[in-house]
């Protein structure tokens, strides 16, 4: 075997490193088909010690040069080639991942864009545990096709860490995927912010002629007729629908309760008909708060009248932007109206139930008239009628209530 010396392999390496940032996919390949061939036996050894070009790349360009109609002149590639995309391998690839991101999943409640505390290479092995044959670049390609990104931090805490607050994440997750199993409704509800109701500024930008804005009001002093919309939102989980109850009085538990009330009555007992529970997802204060006796008093009416025995995992203390009904329900709310003025409760229902997404969200929306005093006192015989049974695991935050 003719062996080559070192001044040939290291003349190969100068002309490769200035040729390099010039060359194409397969003018890269014929090029080092040709110095392997005009060096004759050997040379495509040489040529893969001087470039790192594998041997059978430089194969593969002899070939084409000894059949010059293999390809066309503008073509790096036959039609077709090149590698496959991993999802073309595993179709069930990107459920796969998001089953692993979604127990711990966190969200920027004003976007759909969510980002994952679990790092590549773990979730990469995790896959790999599955079956997949994945690595952490394919990982991270599919996390921004999934519209995920690791973000910094952000301001939004509303207080000390709890420290149990991962484990009641889990615990949640474990509930809602035992619900969802059995074909039982999962619904996360939550109070959006109160809007002016009125010719008042909303932030946002639209379309509109150049020069031709919306006038609205220069101040933002609420209306005293008009008043104020409060939105009380029902998110459904497995349905992907939203539920949206435009109150104009007092966001209570009166309010609350009667707002999943209107939501099972207009879609969710069309959706689960055969349904024998609930389980509802909620923050740890507002009107569905875990300490108001009047929630709980408020659920035993509802869960008797619906004949469903009811179950609430609240989310711990300080994590409320979490809830999913931010980022998946309130959120694209906030995007379809943006620029525009509330004029009335005809706008903001309109707009509210005109809120889609690429997802197929449907949202349904209506005005409740009803007034909901505040300061009602809830006696202790009134609370023990409750028929509450609290969970062994924190009871304060996890409980049924028996119909």
């Amino acid at each position: 075997m003719y062996l080559m010396n070192r001044e040939v392999i290291q003349s190969i390496t100068t002309k490769y490193l200035q040729l390099q940032p010039f060359l194409t996919e397969r003018t890269r390949r014929l090029w080092a088909a040709t110095e392997a061939t005009q060096l004759g036996w050997g040379g495509t050894s040489a040529v893969e010690i001087a470039t790192g070009i594998s041997h059978k790349t430089i194969r593969r360009g002899i070939k084409e040069l000894a059949d010059t109609t293999a390809l066309s002149p503008l073509r790096s590639r036959l039609p077709g080639g090149g590698r496959k995309k991993i999802t073309e391998h595993y179709p069930d690839l990107p459920e796969a991942l998001e089953a692993l991101i979604d127990p711990v999943m966190r969200g920027d409640p004003e976007t759909p864009l969510r980002w994952t505390c679990k790092s590549t290479k773990r979730l990469a092995d995790d896959l790999k545990k599955k079956g997949y044959d994945i690595g952490t670049t394919s990982v991270r390609f599919l996390l921004h096709e999934l519209d995920y990104s690791l973000q910094g931090n952000k301001k939004t805490r509303e207080g000390e860490d709890h420290p149990d607050r991962n484990e009641q994440f889990l615990y949640i997750n474990d509930q809602v995927k035992r619900f969802l199993q059995s074909g039982q409704p999962v619904i996360s509800v939550d109070t959006k912010k109160r809007e002016n109701i009125g010719n008042f500024s909303n932030v946002g930008r639209e379309w509109s002629r150049k020069g031709k804005p919306i006038e609205t009001n220069m101040h933002d002093f609420p209306d005293k007729e008009l008043g104020k919309a409060i939105p009380y939102g029902v998110y459904d989980i497995a349905c992907n629908e939203g539920w949206v109850n435009v109150g104009i009085s007092h966001d209570t538990a009166q309010f609350a309760a009667n707002s999943i009330r209107r939501w099972w009555s207009n879609m969710g007992h069309k959706r689960f008909p055969k349904a024998t529970r609930i389980l509802i997802t909620a923050d740890a204060g507002g009107s569905n708060g875990y300490r108001l006796r009047l929630w709980k008093t408020e659920l035993q009416k509802l869960a008797t009248s619906l004949g469903l025995n009811i179950t609430v995992c609240h989310f711990p203390p300080g994590t409320s932007k979490w809830n999913k009904i931010e980022h998946r329900l309130f959120s694209f709310i906030t995007q379809n109206w943006r620029g525009k003025p509330l004029y009335d409760l005809v706008t903001i229902v309109n707009l509210i139930s005109h809120t889609t997404t690429a997802t197929g969200l449907i949202v349904k929306s209506a005005v409740d008239t009803n007034k909901y005093p505040i300061g009602i006192e809830v006696t202790d015989a009134e609370l023990a009628s409750v028929k509450l049974k609290p969970h062994d695991f924190h009871g304060e935050w996890n409980y049924t209530v028996n119909k």
